[in-house]
């Protein structure tokens, strides 16, 4: 969208400000509260999730009221209307300001902003709301916007959804504490003003929700847990109550942590378990416990005990992060030595307790900044334990393979027949190669490790962590490694939608190509793919139906489910649909499940039925409709959203 030349306006503080009295603001709150809503949800960053948003967005909105009275600057050529009320400007603006707010990182020497932290109301036990799918278009507006920072989004909303000019959309973001601008508002500009219109679709609609229910399994288990907690609580009252038989000095407890035995083994460097090269080659595993102790550093006994000390204990100045629901506590006794060495500008120590993976790194110039990295790894197998990521550094990572890899190369999932570049291996080291991890903005290409060894080859993507996701492809009860021809045609158009799944503490990822489809206007076939991440925790899956028609590059993504065994191994059966557009401008509700959907109908906006495994139905622009089917086996089957 371009600029436009419009007359100075009053600046915050000037005669053109309006005073707004709490009733005033509330009136306009209430009166557009969905419309505020919206906007918060629109402006915030979509990282913790659809139902995280949601309840932010109502968080933001309920919170915009002024405490007392408050001057609102009110825009000239906003006389009329929703936009004219000096109450409504007042709330908009705060909406902006602190969804803005919410999106920005915490910093460990300042204090969190409000907005930073989660709101305490509203809050909902026991459900996960969020608002209802739409089709491919608002998926992939949602995806272009994620992409945007902060302001740019805040400043493509108030443009589509407010239909605000840009001299006023300068003026809320200079309110907003935006520093520059100009760099937002040509970033909005990257989106088309034709997608204005989506802005008003339910997707984006966070006051009329879906509810479901949460992990019912998990929140059976922290109950008990906390139950558990409770009483062990109560009975320390009760021991430390009794005379002579508490916590004192001659109680029954061990003593302090640093003099505990356990934990002395655990910090010693000397105790740490390394492995000869040739031990894998007569183990009867063949996982991340036979790997040996590589790298120029693993005599260094003051880095290995630092690299010790810092996991039992990180200081204030050390960064942690782990993959989800991956604890971070000191090792119960000494771990695997992996890998100690130089990496770029980094000292690097890999461990390994059984559990987990542990990176260690601090800077080779001796400044603070030391990183702490965790990744499950239980119940890794030969394919699974191929490779960890040793380093990243200008967009490139370098791997530590297994020392049963013989070969490895680099090569590009979206382009099956570019082949596979090769990589040098250095006492298993790769040379780097460019990683999809990091890359932001419109996605062309997606580049995987290829390892091969005794057994054959395997793909691996990084996906920003420790350990790269093994990808497979076929049907759900016997995938195999993506590396066959058929397997990289099935996954080229699909390999950007890899993104979705980054930082998820994701296993493997299989791609299934379970049917294809006539599409109306005699142009081709479709392919229908269903792409599923498995995490290494058990929970947290994340399944894809995803659409491609002939001559495009890349699919798209039409539904979206976490948490569902379709496409897996426990239910090997998948059904979706997609609002399409015929070439002739025809609308039409395309819907295919797997070979063994008996029939398919619809339900909501389209109506429709046929047997089979592929429905084809006639269809107005932005219907909306459900799909239900029926299996050969006379079982139900729900179409994903």
């Amino acid at each position: 969208m371009q600029s436009q030349d419009v007359a100075p306006r009053p600046s915050a503080g000037s005669s053109a400000d309006r005073i707004v009295d709490v009733e005033q603001a509330e009136a306009a709150l209430v009166e557009h509260y969905p419309r505020l809503v919206r906007l918060a949800y629109l402006v915030l960053p979509p990282g913790p999730g659809r139902g995280r948003r949601v309840l932010t967005a109502h968080a933001l909105a309920q919170r915009a009221l002024p405490r007392g009275r408050a001057s609102a600057p009110v825009i000239p050529a906003q006389s009329t209307g929703r936009d004219g009320d000096p109450g409504y400007t007042y709330v908009r603006l705060q909406v902006v300001r602190t969804a803005l707010e919410a999106g920005l990182p915490l910093r460990l020497r300042a204090w969190p902003k409000r907005a930073q932290l989660p709101p305490p109301l509203p809050q909902v036990w026991g459900l996960r709301l969020f608002p209802r799918s739409g089709g491919a278009d608002e998926l992939a507006l949602d995806q272009r916007l994620a992409a945007l920072s902060g302001p740019a989004r805040a400043a493509y909303v108030l443009r589509g959804l407010e239909k605000l000019p840009d001299g006023d959309v300068r003026e809320v973001l200079t309110a907003s504490g935006v520093e520059d601008v100009a760099a937002a508002l040509r970033e909005a500009g990257e989106i088309p003003a034709a997608q204005y219109a989506l802005l008003d679709s339910p997707e984006f609609d966070a006051c009329s929700l879906q509810a479901r229910p949460t992990d019912l399994m998990r929140r059976r288990q922290h109950t008990r847990a906390a139950l558990a907690a409770a009483a062990a609580l109560a009975v320390c009252g009760v021991l430390i109550a009794l005379p002579g038989g508490g916590w004192g000095p001659d109680g029954a407890a061990a003593p302090v942590y640093a003099q505990n035995p356990a934990a002395e083994a655990a910090l010693d460097p000397g105790r740490l378990v390394k492995l000869s090269p040739a031990a894998w080659k007569t183990s009867a595993r063949t996982d991340f416990s036979v790997w040996p102790a590589r790298g120029p550093l693993t005599r260094d006994t003051a880095l290995l005990r630092r690299a010790l000390a810092v996991w039992a204990r990180p200081g204030e100045s050390v960064r942690v992060s782990a993959t989800p629901d991956t604890p971070t506590g000191g090792p119960a006794g000494p771990p695997q030595l992996l890998y100690a060495g130089e990496v770029d500008a980094a000292r690097v120590v890999i461990l390994y307790d059984g559990l987990r993976i542990a990176r260690y790194a601090e800077p080779k110039d001796g400044t603070a900044g030391a990183a702490l990295d965790f990744a499950r790894v239980d119940g890794a197998t030969r394919a699974e334990a191929g490779a960890l990521v040793l380093g990243r550094s200008d967009g490139n990572v370098r791997y530590l393979t297994a020392p049963w890899v013989t070969k490895a190369g680099e090569r590009d999932l979206s382009k099956p027949g570019a082949g596979v570049l090769e990589l040098t291996l250095t006492d298993g080291i790769t040379s780097p190669l460019s990683s999809p991890a990091t890359q932001t903005g419109t996605c062309t290409s997606w580049n995987v490790l290829q390892l091969t060894d005794a057994s054959g080859s395997g793909l691996l993507s990084d996906l920003g962590e420790l350990v790269p996701a093994r990808l497979t492809a076929g049907r759900p009860t016997s995938p195999a490694d993506a590396t066959g021809a058929e397997a990289l045609r099935t996954w080229a158009p699909f390999a950007c939608s890899l993104a979705d799944a980054r930082g998820q503490g994701v296993r493997t990822v299989n791609a299934w190509g379970y049917t294809r489809q006539q599409l109306p206007d005699a142009s081709g076939s479709a392919a229908w793919v269903c792409t599923r991440a498995e995490t290494w925790r058990g929970d947290g899956n994340r399944v894809l139906a995803q659409f491609h028609t002939p001559g495009g590059p890349f699919g798209a993504a039409v539904a979206k489910a976490g948490d569902v065994p379709a496409c897996g191994a426990r239910d090997p059966h998948v059904l979706a649909g997609v609002l399409w557009k015929s070439k002739g401008g025809d609308w039409y509700l395309l819907a295919a499940g797997d070979k063994e959907t008996a029939s398919i109908r619809t339900t909501g906006g389209v109506t429709g039925s046929g047997q089979g495994n592929l429905l084809t139905v006639p269809a107005k622009q932005g219907a909306q409709a459900g799909l239900e089917g029926e299996l050969t086996d006379g079982r139900s089957i729900s179409g994903l959203r």
